[in-house]
């Protein structure tokens, strides 16, 4: 192991909570996942709205959000009420600018499939033809719930919503690229001898 400092990924999560308390002020849980299911987080982010609760638990240890207050509505339980802290603003900023510069490019299983098929297996285009379908429903119910949102959006968050659709037509189109090289491809790899295994 070299002395070189492994970095890790920014959480979506954690950037999102102490985001959202910075910007939209003291909140309990409730109203966060609220707030996250409203925003649709989930879609096009590693954020699982029901992690929430557990993140604030963290964030709190950690001293990047504090308990302002506990309160009871009605016949509800009692909610604690979060506030971001000083530290909670410092470390939102360094991982705005650290998730601005880092790249992240998520392993796909279908890479893998792909470097070990069966040349001989008569399915693969159908397979793929299948993929680059439900790809296409994906990017229509993306283009779809986009419209739908867009009259309640900044102009920021309209750029962003476009990323997702971005990277769906772009997988579309390297999917259509290979469904048209795919027989010159199987013809040219050679089969696995059974033998060898």
């Amino acid at each position: 192991m070299t002395g070189r400092k492994r970095c890790s990924h920014v959480s979506g999560i954690r950037l999102y909570i102490l985001a959202a308390l910075e910007q939209g002020g003291e909140m309990h849980g409730h109203q966060l996942r609220q707030l996250a299911e409203q925003d649709h987080v989930q879609i096009g982010t590693d954020i699982s709205v029901g992690a929430l609760y557990g993140a604030l638990k963290r964030l709190a240890a950690e001293d990047l959000i504090h308990e302002v207050r506990t309160e009871r509505m009605g016949g509800y339980p009692e909610r604690q009420i979060w506030g971001i802290t000083k530290t909670g603003r410092e470390a939102l900023a360094g991982l705005r600018h650290d998730a601005l510069r880092e790249i992240v490019l998520r392993a796909d299983p279908v890479d893998i499939a792909l470097s070990c098929l069966d040349p001989g297996d008569t399915s693969v285009p159908a397979l793929i033809a299948e993929r680059i379908a439900g790809l296409r429903a994906t990017l229509a119910e993306s283009e779809a719930h986009h419209e739908r949102i867009t009259l309640h959006l900044t102009p920021l968050e309209r750029v962003v919503v476009t990323h997702r659709t971005a990277k769906l037509r772009a997988d579309i189109a390297w999917h259509e690229d290979l469904l048209a090289l795919l027989p010159g491809l199987l013809a040219a790899t050679p089969s696995k001898d059974p033998a060898q295994d």
